[in-house]
């Protein structure tokens, strides 16, 4: 019996024995068609498996390395500013690549009422953000069931993200409603001081504006932006918007900054402007400006300079407003915040600048009334350049949109004052950064 039953283990045994030997010799040659791959020393043809490898379970993790996340931000991004760069800055830090979606103007119209900026100067201002990898066009305003399949498997997606403040559709629904029921949807905080209601709204409080005598105006109108009242003296109201709540910090700086400097050796180009109500014409300009050198500084003016050239309502973002929306264009490497309006020799030498550019497209009056001509000194030294300007877009262009069509505006910011009231009534201290 004992002899028989060792005679009838043999088959067994023996093939135990060819599975280990043919294993060895696939893990062998997986082995050597690695060593040939990463070395090239291996001379003999070598038969790899791949189907092997995951099952090995080696090196396959670190050949294609770690798994890149990527995350998904969508929006109007009407009026671009600096709270919505922001939002894309905190966006970013959750993930490895940073994917955009950019909402019709359809959509828009059916949820929000009439934008201001066209879908094409909205992509163009979101593209421009450093912090952005790609754009989607066209997203919808509410995340679908066949949109976020789509988010998932085409463009890998793997958490949705959003603000702290409520995004709800006509019906009340929330937008993304979706995307936290699948466990794939995160938030950040919501920037402090700013929306598209907000700018909206205070160019409607200069349309609204109604005064007795010129230094009366001036004098309620200043005091409004200084001290965020929303009324006018005039007793307008507007709309239940305030006027800036920003608070700039040097930390928020420091966020939106590069921090490089130039080489020694660096062909550093110097542009200036108010770039107010920063736009499509602002990113485009800067661009070609860029592309004139190693390294692009911008000079953006002071609040006092820009109303002293423009006009007493302008300008409508205030300095440091103004500067980090500039300082999030990709295209810019430093800014000087609250430059000189003459370009001087000594500021030419203090900045080591090789040349001056300014575009053909800008605010008419800027050499009104017999003032000096800023660029005397880069014109004799010959590093003077006008480049062409590729939209004809100005911030007026914006603020007369605005005009012509203030009576939809009014309804739109009078449906979202109602909304931005609840959520700051009901903020509190949220630590995202």
């Amino acid at each position: 019996m004992s002899s028989m039953a060792a005679g009838n283990n043999l088959p067994n045994w023996d093939a135990q024995l060819v599975h280990r030997v043919v294993g060895g010799l696939l893990l062998t040659g997986a082995f050597l068609g690695i060593f040939s791959r990463y070395f090239g020393f291996c001379t003999f043809p070598v038969l790899v498996m791949p189907s092997m490898l995951p099952v090995i379970g080696l090196f396959s993790r670190k050949r294609t390395g770690k798994k890149k996340v990527r995350v998904y931000m969508d929006g109007c991004f009407d009026l671009m500013h600096y709270g919505h760069a922001n939002a894309l800055r905190q966006a970013k830090a959750l993930g490895d690549e940073l994917v955009v979606g950019v909402v019709s103007d359809s959509e828009i119209i059916a949820n929000k009422g009439p934008p201001v900026m066209s879908l094409d100067e909205r992509i163009v201002m979101v593209s421009a953000i450093k912090w952005v990898d790609e754009v989607i066009p066209d997203a919808p305003y509410a995340i679908n069931e066949e949109f976020m399949r789509k988010l998932f498997k085409e463009y890998s997606i793997d958490y949705i993200i959003h603000g702290d403040d409520p995004c709800l559709t006509p019906d009340g629904s929330d937008a993304y409603e979706l995307a936290k029921q699948v466990g794939r949807y995160k938030q950040i905080k919501r920037t402090q001081g700013v929306s598209s209601t907000d700018i909206v709204g205070r160019m409607l409080l200069c349309l609204r504006d109604r005064p007795l005598t010129e230094k009366q105006n001036h004098a309620s109108l200043q005091r409004q932006f200084s001290h965020g009242s929303g009324r006018a003296e005039s007793g307008g109201l507007s709309s239940g918007t305030r006027i800036s709540r920003f608070l700039p910090t040097s930390r928020r700086i420091v966020q939106f900054s590069n921090g490089k400097s130039p080489g020694p050796d660096a062909h550093i180009v110097y542009i200036d402007g108010a770039f107010d109500l920063f736009h499509a014409g602002h990113v485009e300009i800067l661009k070609h400006a860029q592309a004139l050198g190693d390294f692009l500084l911008v000079g953006i003016h002071t609040d006092q300079t820009v109303s002293a050239h423009r006009g007493r309502h302008h300008p409508i973002m205030h300095l440091h407003e103004r500067s980090l929306s500039v300082l999030a264009c990709q295209y810019v490497d430093e800014v000087i915040i609250g430059a000189p309006w003459e370009v001087t020799r000594d500021m030419i030498a203090t900045f080591n600048i090789s040349l001056v550019v300014h575009g053909t497209v800008a605010e008419n009056n800027d050499l009104l009334n017999g003032d000096s001509d800023p660029y005397v000194a880069p014109k004799e030294m010959g590093i003077y350049k006008i480049i062409d300007s590729p939209r004809k877009i100005r911030t007026t262009t914006i603020i007369d949109r605005i005009v012509a069509n203030h009576e939809a505006y009014e309804k739109r910011n009078e449906r979202k004052a109602e909304s931005e009231k609840k959520y700051y009534e009901s903020k509190i201290y949220a630590n995202s950064e």
